[in-house]
């Protein structure tokens, strides 16, 4: 009786200390869980908040406008003679300038410059000699010869006067025979040049009045 009393007891006890045991196990496995839990839900709230963090840091690149300097210089005007640019001293020519030389007031401006001739003198003699400024002469419209130059290889219908194959060649030549046969040995005025350009003692003053009116125009 004893024996089973005591094995009865042996066996209590080792159920009890079973139950006890599983009790332990389940209450750490619950525990674990929750923690894992809680461990989860945190980081999904730190991640959140990271995120949100990041969107609240962000920061739009600012852009760059370009800053327009406004320049009130005035444009530097290219003198060239008597207070005009090359294109104004062309246009006032071409005021002067009809019939066949109309339009040539640039060609007169930019090759008397380029020879040293006055271009008002220059193109004073050519309208005195051709008559363009109404009306150009027959030298003019049959052999391009602009300022009633004579001599050449090529003559105008076989007479005294000199031939060029264009009008702008007429042109050309007649302010570089001034510059070389006139202003290279000092004749430089409608006066000096009167006594070796024409015979008429009155041509002087006639292309001093072409002159003035140049000027005026």
């Amino acid at each position: 009786m004893k024996t089973d009393s005591k094995r009865k007891m042996i066996l209590g006890v080792q159920v009890v200390g079973c139950c006890f045991a599983i009790c332990i196990i389940y209450g750490g496995f619950i525990a674990v869980k929750r923690l894992m839990k809680e461990n989860l839900v945190s980081e999904n709230i730190a991640r959140k908040q990271a995120e949100v963090a990041a969107v609240i840091q962000i920061e739009p690149t600012p852009v760059e406008v370009p800053i327009v300097e406004e320049s009130f210089e005035t444009p530097t005007r290219n003198i060239v003679y008597d207070n005009m640019t090359i294109e104004e001293l062309a246009a006032k020519l071409d005021r002067s300038l009809n019939s066949s030389l109309t339009g040539k007031g640039y060609l007169f401006a930019s090759k008397s410059l380029e020879y040293g001739v006055d271009p008002y003198l220059a193109l004073a003699i050519v309208l005195e000699e051709t008559g363009c400024k109404w009306n150009c002469s027959n030298l003019v419209k049959q052999c391009n010869n602009v300022g009633g130059q004579k001599g050449g290889t090529v003559k105008c219908n076989g007479g005294a006067y000199r031939y060029y194959a264009t009008l702008d060649e007429g042109i050309v030549g007649f302010i570089e025979n001034l510059s070389r046969n006139y202003y290279a040995v000092g004749l430089t005025t409608p006066e000096q040049m009167n006594s070796k350009y024409a015979a008429s003692k009155t041509w002087s003053s006639k292309v001093n009045q072409y002159i003035d009116k140049i000027k005026s125009s």
